[in-house]
């Protein structure tokens, strides 16, 4: 079926891409191009299936997909062994380059596909926060955090202007991925396309301006913003970079280069007749200066006592020392910064709760103790959709256990006379999978 672009829309990029418009007119009649990142945190043989496809150049880890995979409906990615995502999408967080033991924020995070590249590049070292003002986005992103067993991460919902004010000159480096027109999502989602107006992206602009006043202020002297959008449209883009300069002279740009993409300018626009994806924009600035980032530990949340360090590995034997009581929920975390006012989804890797005499272990354990021992029951992948469909399975273990598919953690079950009861969370539960 033919794409029918708004003429508004054409008559724009007509203008903005010169003799290049025909040829980015017949790339947008082309299916829109998908990707997938690997896992290395939870490295399994599932992976080397999709090694032999064409690698997406500027991404550690990623590589292309076909249009008519099925693979985001499988109990694989369920469990964390990937990440659907376009191939362009993969681009900001690559600029951003974090690295572990940085201070790193992700200040319009949902559903967490940068996030959690950024978790696998930081080799759960130093803090990764990760933000959606949106709740029910929020809730996505701390789903996804938890499926990648990212546990350097802590998931906030606030406004960016709120994060500003508690955390000034708080990070090495912030991504701020921000609302847009959505033009480069005219392929992938043609819903995009009935939402657009030339009115919309004026707005949209005004946001954004908000939104980098605040990233800016969360930024060390010496470090380091990427300002990214989904569109082509110059005034989200690059009139938004030069009003940010013209605002906070104690900022420049900084020229980057990833295979197949160079930016001598500091900002890149990805069309998708030049590179194989969709659209994306991206630029890379950076603060005057030199300094550390200035992230107060918090002193509110209950520090764990002896007997929270200790009960859970009393039944459990393998999990990590706590290091926090946060609500009910026993968590282990190297850093807490200051968050007194902040909705927290996710802090660090939960661990459990206890109830009583009894500790009830965190879905978010569950791979941490597969990779540190713990008791395991094996299933086949026919099993293991029934059991992420909240079925029981046939074991012999007894007590509790993790429940485990060609080297990948599934969640939890507790083993009694021959069957496992399920634990995985009712929430997660999928009853469509391939």
């Amino acid at each position: 079926m033919r794409t029918v672009l708004p003429e508004a829309f054409c008559s724009r990029m007509r203008k903005q891409l010169g003799e290049e418009f025909p040829a980015f007119l017949r790339s947008m009649e082309n299916p829109p191009v998908r990707g997938i990142r690997m896992n290395p945190l939870k490295p399994c043989r599932i992976q080397d299936q999709f090694r032999g496809n064409d690698p997406v150049p500027w991404a550690e880890n990623g590589y292309y997909l076909q249009a008519d995979s099925t693979a985001g409906s499988t109990i694989w990615h369920e469990a964390g062994a990937f990440y659907i995502q376009d191939p362009s999408a993969m681009i900001p967080m690559a600029v951003l380059s974090p690295k572990g033991g940085e201070t790193v924020l992700d200040l319009c995070s949902a559903p967490g596909g940068k996030a959690t590249q950024a978790g696998v590049m930081m080799a759960q070292r130093g803090l990764l926060v990760c933000n959606e003002p949106v709740p029910k986005r929020a809730a996505v992103l701390s789903g996804n955090i938890e499926r990648m067993g990212i546990r350097n991460a802590l998931v906030v919902s606030a406004w960016p202007d709120a994060l500003a004010s508690r955390w000034p000159e708080g990070f090495d480096a912030v991504l701020a991925d921000v609302p847009c027109s959505g033009e480069g999502m005219f392929r992938r989602d043609p819903e995009t396309i009935t939402e657009w107006s030339a009115d919309k992206a004026a707005g949209c602009a005004e946001r954004q301006r908000d939104i980098m006043a605040a990233a800016q202020a969360m930024v060390r002297p010496g470090g380091r913003l990427v300002y990214s959008t989904c569109t082509y449209n110059p005034a989200e883009n690059e009139e938004n970079v030069r009003w940010f300069l013209q605002q906070w002279p104690n900022w420049h740009t900084e020229p980057f280069s990833l295979p197949g993409i160079d930016a001598p300018e500091g900002y890149y626009t990805c069309y998708p007749h030049r590179i194989r994806g969709e659209g994306q924009f991206i630029a890379l600035l950076r603060k005057e200066g030199e300094g550390e980032p200035s992230l107060p530990e918090d002193r509110t949340v209950l520090k764990a006592g002896r007997n929270e360090k200790q009960f859970p590995a009393e039944q459990i034997p393998c999990l990590p020392e706590a290091t926090h009581l946060f609500g009910s929920t026993l968590i282990r975390t190297e850093f807490l910064p200051d968050i007194q006012g902040i909705r927290v989804l996710r802090a660090g890797l939960h661990l459990g709760e206890i109830r009583g005499k009894n500790f009830f272990p965190d879905h978010a354990a569950a791979d941490y103790a597969f990779r540190s021992g713990a008791q395991r029951s094996e299933i086949s992948p026919r099993e293991g959709i029934r059991y992420l469909g909240g079925e029981t399975v046939i074991g012999s273990e007894k007590g509790w256990t993790v429940v485990c598919c060609d080297g990948l953690a599934l969640g939890w079950g507790k083993g009694s006379d021959g069957v496992i009861k399920n634990h995985y969370p009712k929430g997660l539960r999928q009853g469509r999978l391939s």
